[in-house]
């Protein structure tokens, strides 16, 4: 009994006018769908891979896509033409042009070749340190000793995870390749060793001190140097102080993220630094010399002018904080609030009461009332 091929394009679910993307598309979605690695021990959907796999062949090939139009299945002989052979058919190589060469355990299915599966190099880890960080130098800039945990190579194995005297070994499960090869269909597929985790290579004699990792946990010192200028939640990276690499991999960074205190007296906004300094009502009324500190400095004499009222704001030049690689300070802003006595001596309050008869009374609203603010408009 002769069983009669389908059509190529009947396979796939495509027109005969299909452009390449649509072939590549139908045959991607067919893939997945009828994958061995999905359908474990289902002779159908590997007979349906198998179907789609080699109509792909034939109309993702111009020549021989033409040949096919021309002439049918008469135009390939065998499966998919001249020189097809399914038992070397790199499905492999076929499904990493859609960038799932990896989907299915290991590099995809793929009949012999090189051995792709042993461990790639990988980089590290990075870390992160929170260090807290006073007022002061964060604006000026210090330097602090850290000690961060991280792993270190083994002294004792040097890294090698094995002891003294002996290393590793080529896995007998998979010859060093890193992989192993099983046999679904027609098809072989391959998968990392289960063995040796794809690195090819087994420790036999592994290190007491690390357990034939390799690594062990240690505290690390390290100097940070902290520009001025820093503010609250900045961070600085330091290269290749995070955790070791895999498999000669390059290690990671460590990430410093600093919390600046609070400053009992300023506060700081941009590279401005605000303080607010109290004054009495003689000093608001008559004007006064005030000596304001400031920051990692000597006070700075303030003139207040007479007549200074609550919320008044002084700018002094250059007295504030530094950018961070940046030579030019940012200013002080002095806030005046005048301060109302809670408890007056006889004195004073005789004095005041002088005060009070001399000083003329003003308690009603600036604000314009509704007639005159109509005046305006119409004069």
């Amino acid at each position: 009994m002769t069983v009669s091929k389908r059509d190529y394009y009947e396979v796939l679910g495509v027109d005969r006018g299909a452009d390449d993307t649509t072939i590549k598309a139908a045959y991607r979605k067919l893939a997945l769908q009828y994958h061995p690695d999905r359908n474990p021990g289902d002779h159908r959907a590997e007979e349906s891979f198998k179907e789609a796999a080699e109509a792909y062949a034939i109309l993702s090939d111009g020549q021989k896509r033409a040949a096919y139009d021309r002439l049918g299945h008469q135009a390939v002989t065998g499966a998919a033409g001249p020189g097809f052979d399914p038992n070397s058919f790199d499905i492999g190589d076929l499904l990493s042009q859609f960038g799932f060469g990896d989907l299915f355990g290991g590099r995809g299915a793929s009949t012999g070749g090189a051995s792709s599966g042993r461990r790639r190099a990988q980089r590290g880890e990075d870390v992160r340190y929170d260090l807290e960080v006073s007022f002061e130098d964060a604006a000026f800039g210090m330097s602090a000793d850290i000690q961060v945990p991280r792993l270190e190579a083994c002294a004792r194995c040097e890294g090698k995870g094995a002891e003294p005297g002996s290393g590793p070994v080529t896995c007998p499960a998979c010859q060093g390749r890193g992989e192993q090869t099983y046999q679904q269909g027609f098809f072989a597929v391959r998968r990392t060793c289960a063995q040796c985790g794809g690195a090819g290579q087994i420790i036999r004699n592994p290190c007491r001190e690390c357990r034939g990792e390799g690594y062990v946990r240690a505290t690390r010192k390290l100097r940070v140097t902290i520009p001025p200028g820093v503010a609250d939640g900045n961070r600085l990276c330091l290269r290749g102080e995070g955790q070791p690499g895999l498999n000669g991999g390059p290690s990671g960074d460590l990430y410093v993220f600093l919390k600046v205190q609070e400053h009992a007296f300023f506060e700081r906004d941009g590279n401005d630094l605000h303080c607010v300094v109290p004054i009495n009502f003689a000093q608001a009324a008559l004007g006064a010399d005030l000596q304001v500190p400031t920051l990692g400095g000597e006070p700075h004499t303030l003139r207040i002018p007479e007549g200074t009222q609550t919320g008044a704001q002084f700018r002094v030049r250059h007295k504030g904080v530094a950018g961070v690689n940046s030579n030019a300070r940012g200013d002080l802003i002095v806030h005046v609030e005048v301060k109302t006595p809670g408890k007056l001596t006889r004195e004073q309050r005789r004095i005041f009461e002088d005060l009070r008869e001399t000083l003329p009374v003003d308690n009603q609203p600036h604000e314009k009332g509704l007639f005159e603010k109509v005046k305006d408009i119409f004069s």
